[in-house]
C-alpha cells in the first residue's frame, strides 16, 4: 500500500462525519498524507440526538478535542429514565475506562469542529466534493482511489470529474454508503434497523424562559405509543429530550426493529408520532409549534455491523457505513470515533510492512479488532431488540424491572455501553462475560 509517485495521498477518506474526521485526524497525526472528501460544506446539519455518551467523550479526549463549556459544550450527569408514570435519575457509571460525564452538542457544530480538528492535524479537506465511484486497479481489482465530482452551493455538478489516487480508501459516507455499495458490499437483512426523527425547540418562549436547554440529565422516555384509536400499541423504542445549553433542546424519538423487513411491515409514521408525543408534553416545557426550530427530520440507523466485510481490497468501512450503531440505544458517534482510531492505526502500521502480503494482513487487523471489541456487545443488542419487539415483554420490563435499583444499574451500564471491559464490579464482570461468550458475528 506504499504510496506511489502518482498518488494524491497516502489515504483518502470519503465523508467528514465523526467517523471520517476521526480517521483523518489519526492518520494525519501518524504522519500520513490524508485527503478528506465531503460532499456538503460546513456547517451542515445531520439528523441525530446530539447526545454524547461517556464513551464518546473518552474518544474526543484521546483526539485532543477541546470540550470546554465556553466553546459551546454542555456536560450531563447521567440519564433520566421516564416510564410507567415515574422517573429515575441514573448517574453515569464511575469507572476507569471512561469519564464520569456525557456531553451534548448539535451535529451542525460538532461535525464542523471535528473537521477543523482533522485539518489542524494535517488532513486536507475538500468540501462540496462528491465521490461518485471507486477507482479500481485493472489488473487486481483493488481499490486505488476515487472518482469525484465538484458541486456548487446547491449540490449540483459544477466542473469536471477528478480522479484522486491513494493506496487505501476509507468509506465513511454514512448509512447508504454508495462507495461500499459500488464495491458490492451490501447491507445485511438480518441486522436491526432503527429510525430516528428529531427537531429542536427554543426554550425562550412567549410565556418566559424554561430551563430545559440546560438540564444536566439526558432524558429518555421508554414508553412510546403508536397513537392508534382505542388501545394504542407500545412501540420498541424511546423518546428523548437532550439539552444543548444554547437556548435549544433536541427532542426526538427512535424506534427499532430486528430486521428491515419487520420495520417496513410496521409502517409507522414516526414524524406524526413525534408530533403527538410533544403535543402532550407540559406547556411549561415550551415544546409547541411557535417555538420549534426547523422541521422534523428523520434518518435510518444501521445497527450491529449491518454491512461487511469491514475491510476488503484496499477499502475500509467505518461508522454508519459499516452499521456501527448500537442496537441498545441508537448510539453511533462513539463507535464511529473509535473505528476511525482503530482504522488509522492499521493503516499506519501497514505502511511499515515490507511486503504486499504483510501489508494486507495488517490492514485486515482493523476488522478483527473492531469485531473483538464490539461484536459480542452488538450480538446482545440484537437479542435485546428481538425481545422488546414483543409488547408484553416491554410492558413487563417497565412494570417489574425498572423499579429495582440493581436492575437499573445493570440496564444503565448495558444500554449505555459504559462498563469496565476488565475488572470493575460484579455488574461489569457479568456484562463483559456475556459479550465474550456470545457469538461475535
Amino acid at each position: 500500500m506504499r504510496a506511489g509517485r502518482d498518488d494524491d495521498a497516502d489515504v483518502i477518506v470519503v465523508g467528514a462525519g465523526p467517523a471520517g474526521t476521526s480517521t483523518a485526524h489519526w492518520c494525519a497525526s501518524a504522519g500520513l498524507d490524508v485527503l478528506l472528501l465531503e460532499k456538503a460544506s460546513f456547517p451542515r446539519d445531520k439528523v441525530c440526538g446530539d447526545g454524547l455518551t461517556p464513551r464518546a467523550v473518552g474518544e474526543l479526549a484521546r483526539m485532543g478535542v477541546a470540550t470546554q463549556e465556553e466553546d459551546g459544550w454542555i456536560r450531563n450527569e447521567g440519564l433520566r429514565v421516564v416510564a410507567g408514570g415515574r422517573s429515575w435519575e441514573l448517574a453515569w457509571p464511575d469507572i476507569v475506562s471512561y469519564p464520569g460525564y456525557g456531553m451534548a452538542r448539535s451535529r451542525m457544530t460538532l461535525d464542523h469542529r471535528l473537521a477543523q480538528h482533522a485539518q489542524a492535524s494535517g488532513a486536507k479537506l475538500l468540501e462540496r466534493t462528491k465521490v461518485t465511484a471507486p477507482l479500481l486497479d485493472e489488473r487486481t481489482g483493488r481499490v486505488v482511489g476515487v472518482e469525484a465530482q465538484p458541486l456548487d452551493a446547491r449540490g449540483r455538478a459544477d466542473g469536471v470529474t477528478t480522479t484522486y489516487r491513494a493506496p487505501v480508501v476509507v468509506a465513511a459516507d454514512g448509512v447508504s454508503s454508495r462507495f461500499a455499495t459500488a464495491l458490492g458490499i451490501t447491507r445485511r437483512d438480518d441486522r436491526p434497523l432503527g429510525t430516528a426523527v428529531r427537531t429542536y425547540f427554543r426554550t425562550q418562549t412567549a410565556a418566559g424562559t424554561t430551563t430545559r436547554h440546560e438540564d444536566p440529565w439526558m432524558e429518555s422516555h421508554l414508553e412510546l405509543w403508536d397513537g392508534a384509536p382505542g388501545a394504542s400499541n407500545l412501540l420498541p423504542g424511546y423518546g428523548w429530550i437532550f439539552a444543548l445549553g444554547d437556548g435549544t433542546t433536541n427532542v426526538g424519538l427512535g424506534a427499532v426493529s430486528s430486521t428491515p423487513a419487520k420495520q417496513s411491515a410496521a409502517g409507522n409514521d414516526y414524524r406524526a408520532l413525534l408530533e403527538t408525543w410533544v403535543r402532550n408534553t407540559p406547556d411549561e416545557w415550551g415544546f409547541r409549534p411557535e417555538n420549534q426550530v426547523g422541521p422534523i427530520r428523520g434518518a435510518a440507523l444501521p445497527m450491529g455491523f449491518n454491512r461487511g466485510p469491514l475491510y476488503r481490497d484496499g477499502a475500509l468501512l467505518v461508522g454508519d457505513a459499516a452499521g456501527m450503531v448500537s442496537p441498545f440505544n441508537g448510539e453511533g458517534i462513539a463507535y464511529g470515533l473509535q473505528a476511525g482510531r482503530v482504522a488509522a492505526d492499521a493503516i499506519a502500521q501497514a505502511r511499515t510492512r515490507a511486503s504486499d502480503d504483510a501489508r494486507e494482513a495488517t490492514l485486515t487487523t482493523y476488522a478483527d479488532r473492531m469485531r473483538a471489541d464490539l461484536g459480542g456487545y452488538y450480538t446482545l443488542g440484537r437479542w435485546f431488540v428481538q425481545l422488546i419487539e414483543h409488547p408484553q415483554i416491554m410492558r413487563a420490563c417497565v412494570k417489574y424491572g425498572l423499579p429495582r435499583p440493581v436492575v437499573m444499574r445493570f440496564v444503565l451500564k448495558l444500554l449505555s455501553d459504559c462498563y469496565e471491559p476488565r475488572g470493575g464490579d460484579w455488574v461489569d464482570r457479568v456484562i463483559a462475560g456475556l459479550t465474550r461468550v456470545v457469538p461475535a458475528a
